[in-house]
């Protein structure tokens, strides 16, 4: 059972793809056949968004469906449980509203196939989870629609990532931003001074001094060149609380000594700049930490692409580690 082992060490875990197609939902479906082998763990499974539709919404074509077993607990919204394919018995109605109506936790009582739309927030997401952490051994969360942020660790305590032929025709460029993404999990973890309070902050960009943290009162990345040059007013550490972006990467990798910078964000997942801007401020010697470290568990790799093209299983599993130091399955072939 490769990788379960190392499942079965946390109590929340989070399934997130590069693409749509890529394999995530077939993982899930993995993981939660072998899980059901051991009668004594009790799983509980969510989504964030709409996921396990025989139909993809996005591309037309069939996906896999999420298949679940007796005893497993799952939370999904009104309407979508109404279209379960399995017995099972509500033991929860939330007050908390989704597009698709109340969300609903439910046991299953019968094997079978269930749509899941669970809540729609992080925020939401969260509070589930752990409520659900409290009487379950293991939380799987499926995410939607290639939302990595929906893997981050502050949300679920590990990922498993899915990549493949759907993210792009080219071979080289599917292990390029798969690489790309499993450097990012394996960023620093920040442990400096006022980690607490950084946490707290949910938006701006702030210099971190030795008499405290300062706010630039910067209103957005988005406007850097505007800021540009009251960035570094109070020193070369900095804490960005929201996303970050190319135009402030570019803006780092061009300074005189970029190796003095730090850079702290939040997690992995606040990265939304472009792999090579990010990779060559931090081959000029500039350092990005995160409050949030990822604990990324394995990833898996579907050679097969919605749209008619296939690599070849062993090329792909072959490219991809070599230059990635993690374990990495074809998910069909284990």
């Amino acid at each position: 059972m490769p990788f379960i082992e190392e499942v079965l060490k946390y109590k929340s875990i989070s399934f997130v793809g590069m693409e749509k197609n890529a394999g995530k939902t077939q993982t899930l479906n993995y993981v939660l056949s072998r899980l059901r082998t051991f009668s004594n763990i009790k799983i509980a499974l969510t989504s964030i968004g709409v996921d396990g539709e025989t139909t993809d919404i996005v591309t037309s074509t069939s996906k896999p469906e999420i298949e679940i077993y007796p005893g497993t607990t799952f939370v999904t919204s009104q309407a979508l449980y109404s279209q379960k394919e399995i017995v099972s018995a509500i033991e929860e109605v939330s007050n908390q509203y989704t597009a698709l109506g109340k969300l609903i936790t439910a046991k299953a009582i019968t094997r079978g196939k269930v749509l899941l739309g669970g809540p729609s927030n992080n925020k939401s997401l969260k509070e589930f989870i752990e409520k659900l952490t409290q009487t379950h051994d293991i939380t799987l969360v499926d995410g939607a629609l290639s939302r990595k942020s929906f893997g981050s660790p502050s949300i679920t305590q590990a990922m498993i990532l899915s990549t493949g032929a759907s993210l792009s025709a080219s071979l080289p460029v599917v292990v390029k931003k798969t690489k790309f993404i499993y450097q990012m999990t394996q960023l620093p973890q920040y442990q400096g001074e006022y980690y607490e309070e950084l946490q707290q902050i949910e938006n701006g960009i702030y210099a971190i001094t030795q008499e405290g943290i300062v706010d630039l009162e910067i209103p957005s990345l988005m406007m850097i060149d505007k800021y540009k040059d009251k960035i570094f007013t109070y020193g070369k550490r900095l804490f960005v609380a929201g996303a970050l972006n190319d135009k402030f990467v570019q803006l780092l990798k061009i300074q005189k000594n970029p190796q003095e910078i730090e850079i702290i964000i939040k997690d992995f997942t606040k990265i939304f700049a472009q792999e090579d801007n990010v990779i060559q401020y931090l081959n000029k010697g500039g350092q990005i930490k995160v409050l949030e470290k990822t604990n990324l568990i394995a990833i898996t790799a579907n050679p097969i692409s919605p749209t008619g093209y296939n690599f070849n299983n062993e090329e792909m599993l072959e490219a991809l580690r070599k230059e990635i130091p993690i374990n990495i399955y074809n998910i069909k072939q284990i």
